[in-house]
């Protein structure tokens, strides 16, 4: 494992728009799942080598020193620019450590992932949960596990993440799903949509988060359309995104208002939240004497 610097762990959020929370924390840079769809590869990240990951140098210190520092406990956003649940935090432990500190001090954590590694530290979220707000967000964006394969080629099987849902579900975590991105003419299909919605709904997820489409940046576009034609060769799909959305940053799906109308219905009837002012509200009307800053 190789180490990088760090001055600062924790970055204040301009906004809590975003599941609520106020700061970010990154333990690690880059990411080894191979995502084809991921916009952290962007030229504007700075980010070379992206598959290779690193971890930062005196990670816990730096964010030891820094929660000591807050006026008011934080809620910390994790996973935004790498999966904190990488093959090598089985052995260097940075994320549960850096959620013992979390729960130390009093804060809140809503982390999300593609691994179902994030079970192994479910009792820490429970821990934490009991005194600050928790959400747990794993994405899943097809329940097929042969297709996540040739998108998400290193990271693990819905099927698995699906199962994670579940177990944390079980323990009473406040988790749900990222649906996101929805790839247009790959997924989403209001078939897709909709078994994703249904199974996190049998997992106990509580809610289901989507962005029918995806983002494409310098960088980060040809790696995913050079992806495309070589994870479907005979697909052409590539080309034709080429032609529909140019030099566009947001892609969103031809599909994406019908599939919104039909998916918020589906999951009013499945009981699962979809908005995002809801899924905050739910996950952290608790804790409102807490005077942490919420969305």
């Amino acid at each position: 494992m190789e180490y990088i610097p760090a001055r600062q762990i924790l970055v204040r959020n301009k906004s809590t728009e975003w599941f609520g929370t106020d700061h970010t924390m990154n333990l690690y840079r880059g990411c080894c799942h191979g995502c084809l769809y991921c916009d952290s590869r962007s030229d504007c990240y700075h980010i070379p080598d992206f598959d290779t990951v690193k971890a930062k140098e005196n990670a816990l210190p730096i964010l030891r020193d820094e929660l000591r520092r807050k006026v008011r406990p934080a809620f910390i956003g994790m996973g935004s620019m790498s999966d904190p649940y990488n093959p090598f935090e089985e052995q260097l432990h940075l994320t549960r450590d850096a959620l013992a500190l979390i729960h130390a001090f009093d804060c809140g954590v809503a982390v999300a992932t593609k691994s179902d590694r994030i079970t192994r530290d479910t009792e820490l979220y429970r821990m934490i949960q009991e005194q600050s707000p928790v959400i747990c967000k794993l994405t899943i964006t097809t329940l097929d596990d042969s297709l996540a394969a040739k998108i998400e080629p290193r990271a693990p099987s819905p099927s698995r993440r699906l199962a994670a849902v579940e177990h944390l579900a079980n323990a009473g975590v406040f988790t749900g799903v990222l649906l996101m991105p929805v790839l247009p003419f790959l997924e989403d299909s209001w078939e897709n949509v909709k078994a994703v919605a249904e199974g996190a709904a049998r997992a106990g997820a509580r809610f289901v988060y989507p962005a029918f489409g995806v983002t494409m940046r310098d960088g980060q576009r040809e790696y995913f359309l050079q992806g495309l034609d070589r994870a479907f060769p005979d697909a052409g799909l590539g080309e034709r995104y080429r032609r529909q959305y140019g030099p566009r940053y947001q892609c969103t799906s031809p599909k994406a208002r019908a599939l919104w109308e039909r998916f918020s219905a589906l999951c009013r009837e499945l009981g699962l939240l979809c908005e995002m002012r809801r899924i905050i509200s739910s996950a952290t009307r608790a804790y409102e004497d807490r005077q942490l800053t919420f969305f």
